[in-house]
């Protein structure tokens, strides 16, 4: 059951936020599945042990992957998926914690949540840079015939 609510609420954020970002009507389905999908393989890789930064380097390049895909047969700008589909990945709530342990003076608390938060959106630039790379590299050497 946590699966499917894990499943449901991470297409809707990232449709949402595609509604949020003007997102063209015919693209929201898509954005959803790539946003659902990154949050599903970065959910399960942590379920089953792995540590949330690599986690989420390995779901922002599945996000990353997708997009390009998505955005060669829909014929629609990267940017669209990419920036859709990341925002289940961002550690928001993470970010938002590190500010009040700030403020309530908890500093030790505060610089912990602060370092993890900048650790994941590194990852997260991590993994839709490399992705891209690896696409340019890949159109630059094209496969002989």
């Amino acid at each position: 059951m946590m699966i499917i609510i894990q499943l449901i609420t991470s297409f809707i954020a990232s449709a949402g936020f595609g509604i949020l970002f003007n997102a063209p009507r015919q693209a929201l389905i898509q954005c959803g599945l790539v946003g659902m999908s990154g949050w599903m393989l970065y959910y399960w890789v942590v379920f089953t042990g792995m540590d949330v930064v690599p986690a989420t380097i390995f779901a922002a390049m599945l996000v990353a992957v997708l997009s390009q895909i998505c955005a060669k047969f829909y014929k629609k700008p990267i940017i669209i998926f990419n920036v859709s589909g990341i925002i289940p990945l961002v550690p928001g709530g993470m970010a938002f914690n590190a500010m009040r342990h700030f403020v309530e003076n908890d500093y030790l608390t505060a610089v912990e949540l602060s370092a993890k938060v900048m650790l994941l959106a590194g990852g997260i630039a991590i993994g839709l840079m490399f992705s891209e790379v690896v696409n340019q590299v890949v159109r630059k050497f094209p496969a002989k015939r």
